[in-house]
């Protein structure tokens, strides 16, 4: 199958069309498809593992991302919508 061209604001068109076709969101695809896989290994880890944040700070982060109702998650589900926003 031909992949298509995303133009722009795609950097890694396969890489885009194959995370789509594992059912991740256009945004988290377009992420990861417009990674510089040098770079991201240098920029990761800055931060503690979300297991060590408090529920305040991680309903803060969920916040800034605008991740829906997240006032009513415990502290699982709310590093399960994190990592897989």
């Amino acid at each position: 199958m031909a992949r298509k061209n995303h133009g722009p604001s795609i950097k890694d068109d396969e890489q885009y069309e194959t995370l789509r076709e594992k059912g991740y969101s256009k945004e988290k695809a377009a992420r990861i498809a417009n990674t510089d896989r040098e770079e991201a290994g240098k920029r990761g880890g800055k931060h503690p593992p979300y297991e060590e944040w408090t529920v305040d700070e991680l309903r803060d982060r969920a916040a800034e991302l605008g991740i829906d109702g997240r006032s009513k998650m415990d502290k699982d589900d709310l590093i399960d919508a994190l990592r897989n926003h």
